[in-house]
């Protein structure tokens, strides 16, 4: 899938219209957490980068709250959905504002975040595609608005292996 066919397709999913054929459209539905209506607008994240369709992509949407931010216990909402190769997506219902997504590829099915001290098993990703190289993103770094129209973004999904 190429990155031009994602844009149609996340904005045409957007929009309420599918640039994909009926049997790929079905297939591609996301998951999504929440519910629309009472000032809920859809944000939906696509999860890029993804190297083969085992275990599962899990979305997890943080508030604007750097206290709350990759914390325990810190998270609005979560997407467990499976895997899909090149891209996997989901969706929230949220209220406009601001919101930071983190990724993680599931790829053995076993519900956590696999790493060691000196290894990330898993591929992961942020949104507005923050960089990890000297420990994880700041919230300042992660953060992106969702406008009352709602939003689309992509998130690369990295591996170290």
């Amino acid at each position: 899938m190429t990155r031009r066919f994602f844009y149609i397709a996340a904005a045409a999913a957007l929009l309420g219209g599918s640039a994909l054929a009926p049997e790929a459209a079905a297939a591609a539905t996301p998951s999504c957490a929440g519910t629309p209506g009472a000032g809920k607008v859809r944000l939906s994240v696509t999860a890029t980068d993804v190297r083969n369709a085992h275990g599962d992509m899990v979305f997890t949407l943080y508030p604007d709250d750097s206290r709350r931010f990759l914390a325990k216990g810190g998270k609005l909402a979560r997407v467990r959905t499976p895997a899909q190769a090149p891209a996997t997506a989901a969706c929230f219902w949220v209220t406009p504002g601001s919101y930071a997504v983190a990724t993680y590829h599931d790829e053995n099915g076993d519900h956590d975040f696999n790493r060691t001290l000196f290894t990330i098993k898993e591929g992961f990703g942020f949104s507005n595609d923050a960089p990890t190289t000297m420990g994880l993103p700041s919230l300042a770094r992660v953060r992106f608005p969702v406008p009352a129209s709602g939003s689309a973004i992509p998130v690369r999904t990295r591996y170290s292996r």
